[in-house]
């Protein structure tokens, strides 16, 4: 397994100071408690923004919207927004993943449709992986669509689709057919217009009080025969692709650093010596983890599917994540408190979703027996 440093970008590096200057105008009157919500804060009217600004969907070809740029220069946005804390929750998912998918397995009808959509900051996704009883083990999916005259309907139920009640679409992943010899054979991916009849949309609140995750019902829903996405049984190939983008990304390392920014900031030029020390450890992991995030980003810009390589640094960058609320409490005597706007309320939210960050996107023990399969040590 390597990591190889991509080549140097000036294009990227003359956007960072672009977008850069937008967030510090934009985001100014943003508290440090609203920053460390980091990609969870959803605001429609910014990803409206970012979409005129050609920042949603960058990598995709002008003919459906996109702006034609690389991986590297998509990285230095994603980058960039989720360092300064900014509410980019909305067109996540469809900018991360979605619009990807699309653009490699969808039909050219959904392409023109969807995708113009997605990088105006318009058209938001969620994602239908995982069920009651079926989480990071994907291929144990058991929401089933059945063929019919002209499409499929469509019975199951989806957990954890984060801002299913306030996005447009969700891409399905579902059984079309039985295969005993194979689990992973008989999956594909549909997109599903989320308010298609027979969708039920339930709230799934956190224990802090917060309704982003919804359980989504699917009762005997019709999907006519566009709706599927790609080749009917393809869906496992084209679901693992999908976790490459959605796990190798500097969110998978970025989630607690508005936390962290904040911490330096209280702690100033006379911190202990204790506390210089643990911030420059911390310092250390993260130019350490956005080196290797960086080398994905290359890897994707060349066509590479470095779905290993993502799963090692989503892994690492969990533990990072969860190091910092913990070491913040250590060095600063400062309760939490979900009414700060300031440093108690920055801390409190990040408390309560550090426990998230080693569970979204595949847990702790499927990542790391996908890199010790690699490896060749199972």
């Amino acid at each position: 397994m390597s990591f190889q440093r991509p080549a140097p970008s000036p294009e990227a590096e003359a956007l960072r100071s672009e977008v850069r200057a937008f967030v510090a105008t934009e985001l100014a009157a943003r508290t440090a408690a609203e920053r460390a919500e980091s990609w969870n804060g959803f605001d429609p009217g910014f990803s409206r923004k970012l979409g005129a600004r050609g920042w949603i969907g960058m990598t995709m070809p002008s003919q459906y919207g996109g702006a034609a740029r690389t991986m590297l220069e998509r990285y230095v946005v994603t980058e960039e927004l989720l360092a300064a804390g900014a509410p980019v929750a909305a067109h996540w998912i469809a900018d991360r993943q979605s619009a990807a998918l699309i653009l490699r397995y969808g039909s050219e009808a959904q392409k023109l449709d969807i995708l113009p959509r997605i990088a105006r900051g318009e058209c938001f996704f969620c994602i239908g992986m995982s069920e009651p009883d079926s989480g990071s083990d994907l291929a144990s999916v058991r929401t089933r669509a059945v063929p019919t005259d002209g499409g499929y309907v469509v019975n199951g139920t989806k957990l954890w689709t984060s801002n299913a009640h306030r996005t447009h679409y969700m891409i399905l992943l579902c059984r079309t057919s039985a295969d005993e010899q194979s689990r992973h054979a008989g999956l594909s991916q549909f997109l599903v217009d989320l308010r298609t009849p027979g969708i039920t949309i339930n709230p799934v609140t956190t224990l802090s009080g917060e309704h982003h995750f919804n359980e989504v019902v699917l009762n005997d829903v019709f999907l006519p025969q566009s709706a599927l996405l790609g080749g009917e049984g393809d869906g496992w190939s084209q679901v693992t692709s999908e976790l490459a983008l959605e796990r190798s990304g500097p969110e998978r390392f970025l989630s607690s650093l508005p936390l962290l920014v904040t911490l330096v900031r209280t702690l100033g030029r006379d911190a202990s010596d204790e506390a210089a020390a643990a911030v420059g450890r911390l310092a250390a992991h993260l130019a350490a983890l956005r080196r290797l995030s960086l080398s994905i980003a290359g890897m994707l810009n060349a066509g590479a599917e470095p779905s290993v390589q993502a799963a090692l640094v989503k892994d690492l960058g969990a533990l990072h994540e969860q190091e910092i609320p913990e070491i913040a409490r250590l060095l600063l005597a400062v309760e939490p408190a979900r009414d700060s706007a300031d440093l108690p309320g920055a801390l409190a939210t990040t408390i309560l979703s550090a426990p998230s960050f080693s569970l979204r996107g595949g847990t702790r023990e499927i990542l790391r027996g996908i890199v010790a399969r690699e490896l060749g040590l199972r």
